[in-house]
């Protein structure tokens, strides 16, 4: 080997050295006595050993700023390919400048490109202010701050994320303080990650709150991590710690396809295809008024009841979440009777409409297990626009073209048969009944009320049950309803829920939709 080679080989590798270490050790302890680990720390712990391939490693080195705050490339999660960034704290504070704009732009292109799945880990108080140098040397050439950007920079990234939205599965896990910029783009992926202590997201932090406002207010209690898991919905899972959080993102992946042309990975199950689940058939109280919690049937109907919940904390009055069901990801819409009865609210039809439309993307199929009494009646309800995001309900379940099931285990009653997909037009597959259910506009009790309230026997000991039992076994009995009523594929056991679901799902593989050609429809926000 020649002198000139070594001298440049010698050379390089120090510079790698010094990459290696983003701010330094002094700064890298100092986000350790955070309780957080560092930008590289955190790929490894989310990727298979080994497996990271970086790009732009030595982007602004030269100005000692390693990789300009931002470390990228791509790697595997269970020997898928991903690509992932990940803002480094200890270089200028995890701030946006002009080099680390460009490479998040540059990988969420590349996984657009590759139609691979795209991790974004945020550490950052969003755009980069220049300092008193930066300032001076603008001022004297006359240039304004935004004079040396392309159009890929960190003010950009939006773009790609927009483009990528449905054609590859994004993901973001806030794990900082975090910002403008760096809340933006998380806010238009498919699932955000948070962490309790560490984890804030805000616009404006509390000191300009304070400036403009004249409030008080915490970092946690404005934009942390259980605001923003119970308040907001910004966040849809909540982590008591960063390594549990890598965890979860790998388990999340593995229900998810690479993009949007490919079916969910198929796992082999271990949970008999076959089995009869028994413990519902007492799951279930026949009354309608009785709660009861809807995660125990979900549970019993998914393979070794791994449940994957969405939004677990926010709206939970509707679960959305994936489990599998023979080995085939599935994702599930359900009402909670043990909150507020299961009646569908403003915060629940968006939670459920934008998981519907989530699964749409990514050929995931739809079961709905629907017990609710309909919308949540009230001015509070009514003033928060519940016509509006009632109505992201009814477009997220028409334009969906994926399988769907509908099951209705025991109610329901009037609105809640158009959010739950029950009524026929709005593109289910097939709708089935548990025995003991009931539907209608309103509830047998109700009915029976409104229509003999004003009988002269209305009063008469017994006459009023007997009336409730002849409705209820004439117009409220789905073993005759399903006679006439050809809407409704069939009435099923209770314990053989699973095994029909499975066998039904496998009848829909492959099903096909033709929809008009148009630009994009106007879903009401």
């Amino acid at each position: 080997m020649n002198d000139f080679l070594q001298k440049r080989l010698n050379e390089l590798a120090a510079v790698r050295q010094k990459v290696l270490l983003g701010g330094g050790p002094d700064k890298i302890e100092k986000q350790h006595a955070q309780g957080k680990l560092t930008a590289r720390e955190r790929i490894e712990c989310l990727l298979d050993m080994d497996s990271f391939m970086e790009t732009h490693m030595l982007a602004a080195h030269a100005v000692d700023m390693p990789g300009d705050g931002l470390i990228c490339g791509t790697g595997r999660i269970d020997g898928r390919k991903v690509f992932v960034y990940s803002q480094d704290r200890t270089v200028r504070g995890g701030s946006i400048g002009v080099e680390h704009g460009y490479k998040m732009y540059r990988t969420i292109e590349h996984a657009l490109e590759m139609r691979v799945p795209l991790i974004g880990l945020h550490d950052s108080p969003g755009a980069r202010l220049p300092n008193s140098e930066e300032l001076e040397w603008l001022g004297q050439r006359k240039r304004s701050i935004f004079s040396n950007i392309s159009d890929k920079h960190g003010g950009s990234v939006f773009y790609p994320n927009t483009l990528g939205s449905g054609v590859i599965p994004q993901i973001s896990a806030i794990v900082g303080s975090c910002g403008g910029i760096s809340v933006y783009s998380p806010a238009l992926t498919d699932f955000v990650y948070m962490v309790d202590d560490i984890s804030h997201m805000f616009i404006t932090g509390p000191m300009v709150v304070k400036m403009v406002t004249g409030e008080e207010i915490s970092m946690d209690d404005l934009g942390g991590a259980k605001v923003h898991s119970q308040v907001t919905g910004c966040c849809d899972f909540r982590m008591p710690d960063e390594k549990t959080l890598y965890a979860e993102i790998r388990r999340l992946l593995s229900f998810l396809p690479s993009n949007c042309d490919h079916a969910p990975p198929a796992c082999q199950s271990r949970d008999d295809p076959d089995r009869i689940c028994t413990e519902l058939n007492d799951m279930v109280p026949p009354s309608p008024n009785k709660s009861y919690d809807m995660h125990r049937v979900i549970e019993s109907l998914v393979d070794n009841r791994d449940f994957l919940e969405v939004k677990k904390e926010f709206a939970p009055e509707i679960i959305v979440g994936f489990g599998r069901m023979d080995g085939q990801t599935i994702g599930f819409v359900a009402n909670q009777p043990m909150v507020k009865a299961g009646a569908l609210t403003v915060d629940s039809s968006d939670k459920q409409a934008r998981f519907i439309r989530f699964c749409d993307c990514f050929n995931i199929p739809i079961a709905m297990l629907v017990d609710t009494p309909a919308y949540m009646p009230g001015s509070e309800q009514e003033h928060a626009g519940i016509i509006r995001h009632g109505a992201k309900v009814l477009y997220a379940l028409c334009e969906a073209t994926v399988p769907r099931i509908v099951l209705i285990l025991r109610k329901a009653y009037g609105g809640g048969n158009l959010g739950m997909g029950v009524l026929p037009g709005l593109g289910s597959d097939m709708v089935l009944y548990w025995p003991i259910m009931e539907t209608g506009i309103l509830g047998a009790d109700q009915s029976v009320m409104l229509l003999y309230g004003k009988d002269p026997d209305f009063h008469t000991p017994g006459w009023l049950d007997k009336k409730l039992s002849e409705y209820r076994e004439t117009y409220a009995n789905p073993i005759y309803d399903v006679s006439s009523n050809i809407n409704v594929e069939d009435v099923i056991s209770p314990a053989e829920s699973r095994k029909y679901l499975i066998r039904a799902f496998e009848m829909l593989a492959g099903k096909k939709s033709c929809r008009p050609e148009k630009r994009h429809g106007n879903i009401p926000l």
